[in-house]
């Protein structure tokens, strides 16, 4: 079960590199954050995407990243 405080996290210090994607089981997101992360596009939609995280409710967040696990 995916955590809420670790994708933000995540999210804020590797988001460039596109670490909290894999960690939400998007991985080919989260390749393309990590092979376009020199051009600094993908920090700049972390940044976005921080902010997303941080506002979702806890219970959005599990409908959406925790409900294909069996939660």
């Amino acid at each position: 079960m995916k955590s809420k405080s670790t994708t933000v996290l995540l999210t804020f210090f590797l988001g460039g590199l596109g670490i909290h994607r894999f960690y939400l089981g998007q991985n080919i997101l989260g390749l393309l954050y990590l092979l376009f992360c020199w051009t600094f596009i993908p920090s700049c939609i972390a940044l976005i995407d921080f902010f997303v995280f941080l506002c979702m409710s806890e219970s959005r967040f599990n409908y959406k990243y925790n409900s294909k696990t069996g939660f």
